[in-house]
């Protein structure tokens, strides 16, 4: 068993991001199994993983001897600049434009190529982040699929992450926008408000209803551009479910070209033999209303990450064939 109090400088954080940090060698899997196993503990009673700590609170996460010598290796920090584009940073955030392929947190294989790790680093080098210390380890405040590129952000202290979490959460003054390809014409804007399941069995998400525990989701389509057979549109998600873009758009009958996941399978073969081994999906854009302390810095801007050149490449090949 490990036994932890909870100092200022991790306060304000998900249980389930302590938990990742400190058992930095764990699997996903094994942490989500061990939250569902009611394994962790916060002043001796149980919490999931989204629970708030608070300084003070006593934490104990219930593994045996040999699973924490097994899940508790430190990864040696190095200080060197990040090696992806940084879209915008001030004293409290950090955004990112991830390159597809890249994961944002470990897997379940313990990869330690993440953009968590390289941000990690950029920031000892700037001296905002002492890895020896037990204090506040900056974190990305949503995700990103490993093949989807784009806007990734990143709170620097406890209360800008605290900010952002909410801020993505309530979606009152952010908005997101992604860039996709998909699967034939698409006339005009659209919506799709139907709600959606993930399977813990499979990992895939699924329509679903309310009554079956279908949480909702929303998607707001429009076609910015056309190619033979295909047409690029703008997504915009006013809620944020996994997975959601993919699946909605599918089930109106336009899939993301390249998602080998819930896309056109007989269609995907072809992007395949042109090099896309994955979903067409970008997280382009994010606007930012009205903010206060400690995000105030962030009021007003609207931030844009371009095509990545391999998906620009793919459209021009589209337009000369």
């Amino acid at each position: 068993m490990i036994e932890a109090r909870i100092e200022k400088g991790n306060s304000g954080q998900k249980a389930e991001k302590f938990v990742r940090r400190y058992l930095n060698e764990a699997p996903l899997g094994f942490i989500y199994k061990t939250f569902r196993k009611k394994d962790v503990k916060v002043n001796g009673h149980w919490v999931d993983k989204e629970y708030i700590l608070k300084e003070g609170d006593v934490i104990r996460i219930y593994v045996s001897d040999a699973q924490l010598a097994d899940f508790k290796k430190p990864r040696k920090a190095e200080k060197r600049n990040l090696p992806y584009p940084i879209v915008y940073e001030d004293d409290q955030v950090l955004i990112v434009d991830k390159p597809k392929g890249l994961l944002v947190y470990g897997d379940d294989k313990g990869s330690r190529e993440t953009l968590g790790n390289a941000v990690l680093d950029y920031l000892y080098l700037k001296g905002e982040y002492d890895p020896e210390g037990n204090s506040f380890t900056p974190s990305p405040a949503h995700r990103l699929d490993r093949n989807t590129s784009g806007l990734v952000v990143y709170g620097k202290s406890v209360a800008s992450l605290h900010a952002l979490v909410e801020l993505f959460r309530l979606r009152e003054n952010i908005h997101k926008r992604y860039t996709a390809l998909v699967v034939g014409k698409i006339e005009k804007a659209g919506e799709v408000n139907i709600p959606l399941k993930k399977n813990a069995t499979d990992g895939r998400v699924y329509l679903s209803s309310l009554s079956e525990g279908g949480k909702t989701a929303k998607t707001i389509y429009e076609p910015i551009a056309y190619y033979p057979g295909y047409t690029l549109v703008k997504v915009d998600l006013i809620t944020g479910r996994t997975h959601q873009i993919r699946v909605h758009m599918a089930a109106i009958g336009h899939p993301i070209v390249g998602d080998n996941k819930y896309g056109d399978f007989q269609d995907d073969r072809k992007w395949k033999a042109k090099g896309l081994e994955s979903q067409f999906l970008h997280a382009s854009d994010l606007f930012f209303g009205k903010l206060s302390a400690p995000l105030e810095k962030l009021s007003g801007r609207n931030l844009h990450s371009p095509l990545p050149k391999d998906l620009s490449d793919l459209l021009d090949d589209l337009l000369r064939n």
